[in-house]
């Protein structure tokens, strides 16, 4: 018999009742239904949230933030309903509780009642950590408790850059403002160096004048004492005057009172004289003759009297005016005696302006250097404050909020979350096809082992029917994939070539654990199935594996395939495909050999299992 009869002969067992084909469609199905349905189930989870209910209570009740009134929790509802990333539904704080518990709610998101108030502590003394409250129920469904944790950590990024952003400018606001004070500050003291300058001129002149003053008072405190000496010379020579007038005075009285006398006799003495005349014989015009000589002489006392009373006048006046000036040279002499005191306090307080402008002058000097640093200084830290315009602070404010974005740059990408789990769900579903038909198709048929010698032809034959089954398998699985699914390969045919390598080395390795062991064997493929499912490194990195397990994954074949499968269906590293490749063969060849060996001792020897078949296989 040969082995294409042998194949057929197997294939119209198969077929050879209703129930039979049944049985057979109804394998031939599992790693369809099982690939497909799940695939199909979580082709793009990510983008149905907007279906997944979640509450969301706003207790904020709002606070001053950068002065102005704000509510960041309502701010923060409305962009979440705007957005729309979940089914967002407004709530209170029991209408959620009680909706978790109902699981009408996946998750609650709670913005306490000094969130705003929290947010704006950021600029007191003190500040406090703004808390968003998530509540969840994993009664209801773990990962959308897990969703919900991604969605307050993105809730608090927005948050974060919102106040970041708003902060930073007004920071960078307060540092432009600040600049152009500095810029004023500056002029200022660019000002103020020039007045000081003219300070200083003024203060050397006032130094020099306060020199020439010093001097001056000096020279009228001596003046002043030279006044007062010669006031009092003064004030006793008109005492004198005053002593001498007097003397004057009484001469003249004298002089007067003489006069008078002289006034009254003399018409006496000169009847006498003209009587004596007469008597002596002179006639009358000698006597006339002499008596004209006397006349003047009366004239001329008259005529002194009068300039002695005159002079007496005179005199009088020089006496007041002597006494006049005796009483003002005291006032005088006082007065300089005074003057000299005050020109000599003068003199010194001249001296102490004159040393107080020096210093002055020296001080405005250190003033005028020390105005200057402030002006150089104040210009230099004006000049390290950038100068931006409004726009540019807020696209500063922006970036500042946000200083790291994220680019992704992939080398290869899978379509969607489905197509992502399709190589592992695709390998094990080979696996799972495998193992159902092994449950209806012999491993090696008893007749042909008893016919013939060739362990080589009964191993081969043994192995293509449920190897062709299975790639009729994987033909539909991929039609599934990439008719009823939508998925996308960058290399079709090599991946549908991987699939039937898949299918051809598993039903070798259970073919050998069939022989070998029979319904042993048959169970130990399910447990193998068990193990290559943690272990392939499907769903989570291989690598966060156990130990024991990490080192399975570098052994058991499925990890091979659904490597290769993400290489071919994402457009990845050929090279890395041929080391799978290699992998596969390796499986296929080694589990062929060591079936045909089980089948060679078949053919050889019986065994107890051969005389009393197990009841399960």
């Amino acid at each position: 018999m040969k082995v294409p009869q042998m194949i057929l002969a197997e294939l119209r067992r198969l077929t050879s009742t209703r129930m039979s084909l049944i049985a057979l469609i109804a394998l031939m199905a599992v790693p369809i239904l099982y690939g497909g349905l799940y695939l199909w189930a979580n082709r793009d989870p990510y983008g149905q949230l907007d279906q997944v209910p979640a509450a969301l209570v706003v207790a904020d009740t709002g606070a001053q933030l950068n002065g102005v009134e704000r509510n960041l929790g309502e701010d923060v509802a409305q962009e979440l309903v705007d957005d729309g990333s979940f089914d967002w539904r407004l709530a209170t704080a029991e209408e959620a509780d009680a909706g978790l518990d109902d699981g009408v709610y996946d998750f609650a998101i709670e913005l306490p009642a000094d969130f705003t108030a929290s947010v704006a502590s950021l600029t007191t003394g003190e500040p406090r950590t703004a808390e968003i409250v998530l509540h969840t129920s994993d009664a209801n469904n773990y990962l959308a408790s897990t969703i919900g944790t991604q969605a307050v950590e993105r809730i608090q990024t927005t948050i974060t850059e919102k106040v970041v952003a708003e902060a930073g400018l007004t920071m960078l606001d307060a540092l432009d403002t600040i600049r152009v004070q500095l810029t004023d500050a500056a002029t200022g003291a660019s000002q103020l160096t020039d007045g000081l300058a003219e300070a200083g001129a003024g203060a050397s002149q006032l130094s020099d004048g306060a020199t020439r003053l010093a001097d001056g008072t000096a020279a009228l405190r001596d003046g002043a004492a030279q006044l007062a000496d010669g006031a009092g010379q003064v004030s006793d020579g008109a005492a004198q005057v005053a002593d001498g007038t007097a003397q004057l005075d009484a001469i003249a009285d004298r002089i007067g009172a003489a006069s008078a006398a002289v006034d009254s006799t003399l018409p006496q003495v000169r009847g006498d004289i003209a009587a004596k005349l007469s008597t002596a014989g002179l006639d009358q015009a000698q006597i006339d003759d002499v008596l004209a000589a006397l006349d003047p002489v009366g004239d001329r006392l008259s005529a002194v009297d009068d300039r002695v009373q005159g002079a007496v006048a005179e005199v009088d006046r020089l006496n007041a005016g002597a006494r006049q000036v005796s009483a003002g040279a005291a006032s005088v002499a006082a007065g300089s005696a005074t003057l000299s005191s005050g020109t000599a306090t003068a003199a010194e307080g001249a001296s102490q302006l004159r040393d107080g402008a020096a210093a002055l002058g020296g001080g405005l000097t250190r003033l005028e250097d020390g105005a200057g640093q402030l002006r150089d200084g104040l210009a230099d830290g004006a000049a390290q404050l950038p100068s931006y315009d409004a726009a540019t602070r807020q696209a500063q404010a922006d970036t500042l909020a946000a200083p790291v974005a994220i680019e992704r740059s992939s080398l290869t990408q899978a379509q969607n979350y489905g197509a992502g789990l399709a190589p592992f769900f695709a390998a094990l579903a080979g696996w799972i096809g495998i193992y159902a038909l092994f449950l209806i198709v012999k491993p090696v048929s008893k007749r042909a082992v008893t016919a013939l010698h060739s362990p080589l032809r009964i191993t081969l034959a043994g192995w293509a029917t449920p190897a062709l089954l299975g790639g009729v398998q994987m033909l539909g699985l991929f039609g599934v994939l990439a008719l009823a699914l939508g998925f996308s390969f960058a290399h079709p045919l090599a991946t549908l070539g991987i699939l039937l390598l898949a299918s051809a080395t598993y039903a070798t390795i259970v073919l050998a654990l069939n022989v070998w062991l029979g319904s042993v064997g048959q169970f130990l493929g399910l447990v193998l199935m068990v193990l290559q499912l943690v272990t392939a490194g499907g769903t989570f990195p291989w690598q966060t594996l156990p130990t024991p397990l990490a080192a399975l994954h570098h052994v058991l074949p499925m990890g091979y395939v659904v490597d290769a499968m993400r290489q071919v269906m994402y457009g990845g590293n050929a090279d890395r495909v041929w080391l799978d490749l290699a992998v596969l063969g390796a499986w296929l060849v080694g589990a062929g050999v060591i079936a045909a060996i089980g089948v060679t001792r078949m053919t050889h020897f019986r065994t107890l299992r051969d005389l009393q078949p197990s009841v399960i296989g």
